[in-house]
């Protein structure tokens, strides 16, 4: 990115130019007292709801390409936030913002500010602080958003006899990186890649259904297996033929490297949850195993064999 000597801008002049967004959400004005432009914001929580609060940092190289449109970053790191949020089955309220630039490049942040608030809008979610500062590109967002009291989905609650559930088919976020690193632009996987759709309408109507849940930012084993040790060691046996297949996405690559990106690949963001016995499954899902008493990952194949799994995926050190 670059700077123009004579149009350099501050910290505050950056923040009143493209960080104050003046529409709110439906239903927000009497939740943001004091937004953007004060040391900090006054926020006043929906009554009877618990506040469900996270953080991701995303650095340039490391969780986006360097030559990722700003639209598609300012995009893709809210939601990311937001998908952690969906996991919990919070409704979006309010998101701070904490931006390092190696440079002033206001074209770079216009297009940034537009992603970003595109699907800030959609969401229903309002950037109510942050800050600017200069070093290495990296995009700090901490998301909040709200749950009735009691309601929040955990991690925790799996329970033998379960069915593990998917809320889409993965493998489409690895698939693109790989596809942008050969140098390919356009397609449906480089599409999810650069910006993945948050699942907060389905995480809001798994209350009170789901017994537990998470998203799928590292890999469906990695992020199962964190289901499993929350939910007291239990295990799990993933059915081969039930692993849902979008030929459209993977048709491209043969059956051992569909299984990869389909069990290890990160960057799906969809919502793996384990549903109790009888409950029905969502529109659009997938039942892809059970829950089980001994620990462990292992997958039946369509042979008949059972296989045991590492519980490997993204590796963010």
């Amino acid at each position: 990115m670059t700077s123009s000597p004579d149009k350099q801008l501050d910290e505050f002049s950056l923040i009143r130019r493209y960080f104050h967004h003046d529409p709110q959400p439906a239903g927000q004005g009497d939740t943001v007292a004091l937004g953007p432009g004060d040391d900090a914001a006054i926020l006043t929580p929906p009554a009877g709801q618990q506040l469900v609060m996270t953080q991701d940092t995303s650095l340039e190289g490391r969780h986006f390409p360097a030559d990722m449109a700003a639209a598609d970053v300012g995009y893709r790191c809210l939601a990311v936030n937001l998908s952690d949020l969906a996991a919990m089955g919070a409704e979006p309220l309010w998101f701070l913002l904490s931006l390092t630039l190696p440079a002033v490049d206001e074209a770079w942040l216009a297009d940034f500010s537009r992603g970003m608030f595109a699907l800030a809008d959609s969401a229903g979610i309002t950037l109510v602080g942050g800050d600017i500062t200069r070093g290495p590109l990296a995009v700090s967002i901490q998301a909040t958003g709200s749950v009735p009291l009691g309601k929040a989905l955990l991690r925790s609650g799996a329970g033998v006899g379960d069915s593990i559930c998917l809320g889409g088919v993965t493998g489409a976020g690895l698939h693109g990186l790989h596809l942008w690193q050969q140098g390919l632009r356009q397609g449906a996987a480089i599409d999810h890649f650069r910006r993945p759709r948050p699942q907060l309408e389905l995480g809001v109507l798994l209350r009170n259904r789901a017994t537990a849940c998470i998203d799928v930012s590292d890999g469906v084993l990695a992020d199962l297996n964190h289901v499993l040790e929350a939910s007291g060691g239990v295990g799990a046996l993933l059915d081969e033929a039930s692993l849902p297949l979008d030929t459209a996405i993977l048709g491209d690559c043969d059956h051992d490297e569909q299984r990869r990106l389909q069990l290890q690949g990160g960057d799906d963001y969809l919502l793996l949850f384990t549903l109790p016995q009888g409950e029905p499954l969502p529109e659009g899902c997938h039942a892809i195993g059970t829950i089980v008493p001994q620990p462990g990952i292992r997958l039946m194949t369509t042979a008949g064999e059972t296989r045991s799994l590492s519980a490997q995926g993204w590796q963010h050190f």
